[in-house]
């Protein structure tokens, strides 16, 4: 747009010059330029007398008859090329003229709103914001079902598989259990561990080239909003840079956005598990050396799902500098909104797309009806997928209104048998432990949530250092072993974000009540109502090696 411009009012300033433009010559020659002038273009039936000629006042005629108004001209093409820029956009968009009179007044050098071009930093959640978020359920949660159920390279045991059936069978009516995005998160972290992220990569790209379920015309690959992408492209031209702060995991992230948005890997900031060299297994990264031959591969610790608050540590971090520009669809982007619209230094704003297009997409009208007032009275502009966008993925893209979800994830998958696992032998099996204590469920494993605020001032009762130590006190009386990871959780209430430091706790080869005795404990010490507990059935084996 800008090489556009500067072409236009070239032209418009050549065409003034070469009308009204003076040199340097004598008066004479300028009088006699002035009157070829004159009697070129001067009507012929009331020709200039020639003992009377006046070519000032001729000049300035032709002037005023020829040259259009330099201003008049550029704001005409100007006008010409922000339609071209935007152009899957409605004429009239409200939140779209909003940006562009944002965007005009930071990036003039004399305008007091002016903004550096090092501190012209724009976040955007993905999905929902950037991409198709329901088709029918979120791209992350496609592709997690199709690695459990699908995928060849992969064999899930018995718990894995349970969960992978529930993701598929509960996706098209949105009836998944309380805390699906940290479920989603722990599943994903475990049956992604041990891929290089090469492999991951290819796992996410063989995934993408599928068709969209409940589309025509377009692949997971493709599924971005168009207008959304011209406003990505307009900010970069007008030297902001341009960040993703995803709850989808960064890596999924990096390979979605690759061919379809000029934003560089660095500026993908998204859900994080921890990573480690191929010959580590766990060891300490203070006490590991990468190896030649070593390759990075994913682990199943999960670091940081990234929602809510999560998302303003995460850019407080990695990108040292407080976004202007902030754009987002969600209940889990108003943390980022906040953040960039208070207190700021600069000139900001936060945009909020709501998806109430049930004729090209499948949003919800009466639902975001109320959303858009929501989100308006919390300052965000609003940008209406129905009102504002010609287009949502291109002209060519249509809406089926069926979904093939279940009969594309149909399978008869079935987890390891309990028979293939090789059985100890009976002389080395602890036969008086079955007399001294209680049998544990076989094949069932129990993961609880605890939360660690206080249930009556939702502060929290210790820090995060003192509440492992805690817990761990606690399991270390009631069990054999455990599994102990860190996690976030976070819940509106009244319209108020809430977060808390929240511990999830692995426990196999144990019973019921073991479980309720621990939980118990838990929630006095915690300061709990309740924790939440899921029991899961899973198939488990000490492995000794080959050798052994």
């Amino acid at each position: 747009m800008k090489k556009f411009i500067a072409l236009c009012l070239a032209l418009v300033m050549t065409m003034g010059l070469c009308s009204c433009g003076r040199s340097a010559a004598s008066a004479a020659q300028a009088s006699q330029a002035d009157h070829i002038a004159a009697e070129t273009l001067a009507p012929v039936e009331t020709p200039v007398p020639a003992e009377t000629p006046a070519p000032a006042e001729t000049a300035e005629a032709v002037i005023t008859e020829e040259t259009p108004a330099p201003t008049e001209t550029a704001a005409a093409a100007e006008d010409a090329a922000t339609e071209e820029i935007f152009a899957d956009w409605n004429d009239g968009a409200p939140a779209l003229g909003a940006l562009i009179d944002y965007v005009e007044a930071v990036t003039d050098s004399a305008s007091p709103d002016y903004i550096p071009p090092a501190d012209r930093v724009a976040v955007f959640d993905m999905d929902g914001t950037l991409c198709a978020e329901l088709c029918p359920t979120y791209l992350e949660y496609y592709l997690l079902a199709w690695r459990i159920l699908k995928d060849p390279n992969y064999t899930p045991d018995e718990e894995m598989l349970e969960f992978g059936r529930m993701l598929r069978d509960h996706a098209i009516d949105k009836s998944f259990p309380d805390h699906m995005d940290m479920l989603h998160a722990t599943h994903a972290a475990k049956a992604y561990a041990g891929m290089t992220l090469r492999e991951f990569a290819d796992f996410v790209n063989g995934c993408l080239v599928r068709n969209v379920d409940g589309f025509e015309g377009m692949t997971y690959a493709t599924c971005f909003y168009t207008p959304m992408i011209e406003v990505v492209d307009y900010l970069t031209d007008h030297d902001f840079k341009v960040y993703i702060c995803s709850g989808s995991d960064r890596f999924i992230c990096r390979a979605f956005i690759e061919g379809m948005l000029d934003i560089p890997s660095e500026h993908i900031i998204g859900m994080d598990v921890a990573l480690e060299a191929t010959g580590q297994h766990g060891a300490d990264g203070l006490d590991y050396v990468f190896k030649a031959g070593d390759d990075v591969i994913r682990t199943d610790r999960l670091l940081l799902k990234n929602l809510k608050m999560n998302k303003v540590t995460q850019i407080v971090q990695e990108i040292g500098r407080k976004p202007v520009l902030s754009f987002g669809n969600s209940s889990g982007d108003v943390s980022m909104h906040m953040y960039t619209i208070s207190d700021n230094p600069y000139r900001s704003a936060a945009f909020m797309l709501v998806a109430d297009d049930d004729v090209r997409d499948y949003g919800n009208p009466e639902k975001n009806e109320s959303l858009k007032a929501k989100w308006a009275d919390s300052g965000f502009e609003v940008i209406s997928m129905r009102d504002d966008f010609r287009t949502i993925y291109g002209d060519k893209v249509v809406k089926t209104g069926t979904f093939n979800w279940l009969n594309d994830l149909a399978e008869d998958r079935i987890a390891a048998p309990a028979e293939t696992a090789p059985a100890a032998p009976a002389e080395t099996a602890p036969a008086a432990a079955t007399e001294a204590e209680p049998a544990g469920d076989a094949g069932t494993q129990y993961v609880l949530y605890l939360g660690t605020n206080d249930k009556d001032t939702n502060t929290p009762v210790f820090t995060q250092a003192e509440a492992q130590e805690k817990a761990k006190e606690i399991l270390v009386r009631h069990f054999g072993g455990y599994t102990l990871q860190e996690a976030q959780g976070g819940w509106m209430d009244d319209g108020k974000l809430y977060q808390e430091y929240t511990l999830v706790i692995y426990l196999s080869d144990t019973t019921e009540e073991a479980v309720h005795a621990a939980a118990d404990e838990l929630v006095e010490t915690f300061r709990q109502s309740s924790v939440l507990i899921q029991a899961n059935p899973t198939q488990t084996e000490f492995y000794s090696g080959a050798a052994a």
